[in-house]
């Protein structure tokens, strides 16, 4: 293609064009300008905001606000049982069997262990046969004397009467003439004697018959003559009648079995009766003893509770009266050692207990248990104090909520004693409160976002927060971190700012919701 240019050009036409040519030229300078403008912005944002924006950035700033702080004294405790014994039986023996180990856990009553008891069996026999002997005797003696008995005495008591008036009325008259009959029987004999004596004297005397028949005679007169003589003396006793001697001793006999008689009527006296009892009372005091002895050799649980340690074996000799030893099968004091449930013992400051109540609650916590809180409540206060290297402290004790036996006896926790709650108080992050001046305060900002050093009266520390007195209106925003090399130098005093926790013992607070 060719561009004629033999045709003349009407400079007319090219006004325009130049006119376009000066709007470029102006447009490219106004391009230039803000491209300049734009580069020395950018360099002014980088030396001059954005340090600025990342200072603020880096400044950490927290409004103040209102909480319900929850005041409490912090203390140090020990996990302890609230009862611990070594249970031992009351008299020396050997361990016959050993129920439990260490570690069981057991109930009030449960047998833990039995004592070697053969030595008491025969004892215990011999009581029980002692006191069913004293119940019959007690029994005899209330029931009284059978019929039978009572009829025999009254049988004598007849007898005996029957003589006395046999006695008293003397010989019948057929006695005394029973008694003549055989005087005058007797005296015939002594005559008939007599005469054969004399008509054998007269035929010895004439030589018929011997001296041996005449000796015979002889004797037969003397026998027949001492008849005679004993029928008078009976005669004689049957005229006189009964010897007043005789009379007497048989009215002695009547008495004698009349009161036999009344006796076995009346029955057992009282006093046999109270003395059969007492001796029933004796032999069933004898047969409790040696069932308390016995039941002695069975060891039962106190209480419910934890058994902590085993002193003896089975076959081991055990004496309340030595001490423990640790050795197998060797003499001890005690069988096994035993624990109740646990509580938290701790020793507060004088200054201190006087805001501890009893059911006051408590929060415990175990370094053995990261982030665990345990619950429990005051449940005494001593009534004396305990004075240790010149410090004054009451032991304060908490029944422990701890129903999974988490802690153990020997265990160190942290107590917070629950004494009061401030409501609606103004709270400030504790990280924030300086020291400054002389005087402890804050940095807010200000209207121009410049930290400004407020002084303020602090009261309780609860947690990362501080409790304002007076100081703030509430609607501050509270400097916790400042650009670096732009914090202001703060002076603690001590080491601690006030309003901030010690040691164990101290009053605190605790953030409530």
């Amino acid at each position: 293609m060719k561009l004629d240019t033999s045709n003349p050009v009407d400079s007319s036409a090219l006004a325009p064009e130049s006119k376009k040519q000066r709007q470029y030229h102006w447009l490219s300078w106004l391009l230039i300008l803000g491209l300049l403008g734009g580069i020395g912005y950018a360099i002014y944002y980088q030396i001059t905001v954005m340090p600025r924006q990342e200072a603020r950035r880096r400044t950490v700033t927290q409004p103040v606000e209102r909480q319900n702080l929850a005041i409490a004294v912090s203390a140090n405790g020990t996990v302890k049982p609230e009862r611990s014994i070594n249970l031992s039986p009351k008299n020396s023996g050997v361990l016959k069997k050993l129920l439990v180990k260490e570690g069981d856990i057991v109930k009030q009553g449960q047998i833990l262990a039995y004592m070697d008891d053969s030595n008491l069996r025969g004892n215990l026999i011999q009581a029980q046969g002692q006191l069913a002997q004293a119940q019959a005797n007690l029994q005899k003696a209330q029931a009284g004397n059978r019929p039978q008995d009572i009829g025999q005495a009254q049988a004598q008591l007849d007898e005996s009467e029957a003589n006395l008036r046999k006695v008293e009325t003397g010989n019948r008259p057929q006695d005394i003439a029973q008694a003549q009959a055989r005087l005058r029987s007797a005296q015939a004999n002594l005559t008939q004697a007599e005469d054969d004596l004399r008509r054998n004297q007269e035929l010895y005397n004439s030589g018929a018959i011997s001296l041996q028949t005449v000796i015979q005679k002889r004797s037969a007169r003397d026998s027949a003559q001492a008849q005679v003589n004993e029928a008078q003396q009976v005669l004689a006793l049957q005229q006189a009648g009964s010897r007043s001697e005789d009379i007497q001793q048989a009215r002695a006999t009547v008495k004698q079995r009349q009161e036999a008689l009344a006796l076995l009527k009346a029955g057992t006296r009282r006093e046999d009766i109270e003395v059969a009892r007492a001796q029933v009372t004796s032999a069933r005091g004898s047969l409790q003893n040696i069932q308390a002895q016995i039941n002695d050799t069975i060891i039962r649980a106190p209480f419910d509770g934890l058994v902590t340690q085993k002193f003896s074996d089975p076959g081991a000799f055990v004496t309340p009266t030595t001490s423990g030893s640790s050795v197998s099968s060797a003499t001890s004091s005690s069988i096994l050692a035993l624990a109740s449930e646990n509580q938290v013992v701790a020793n507060l400051s004088e200054s201190n207990i006087a805001k501890i109540s009893l059911g006051q609650k408590v929060t415990i916590k175990a370094d053995a248990y990261p982030g665990k809180v345990f619950e429990g409540k005051v449940s005494q206060i001593a009534a004396q104090a305990t004075i240790e290297q010149n410090v004054t402290s009451f032991q304060v004790k908490v029944s422990l909520s701890d129903p999974q036996n988490l802690l153990r006896s020997g265990m160190n926790v942290d107590m917070d004693f629950q004494v009061g709650q401030i409501e609606n108080a103004l709270v400030v992050p504790t990280a924030g409160v300086v020291r400054r001046e002389r005087a402890t305060g804050v940095f807010v900002l200000d209207a121009k976002e410049q930290p400004v050093f407020t002084r303020i009266e602090t009261g309780v520390t609860v947690n990362n927060f501080t409790e304002v007195k007076s100081g703030l209106t509430g609607n501050e925003r509270v400097l916790l971190s400042f650009p670096p090399g732009s914090r202001p130098q703060s002076t603690p005093r001590g080491g601690v700012f006030p309003g901030l926790g010690g040691g164990g013992g101290r009053s605190r607070g605790n953030a409530a919701p």
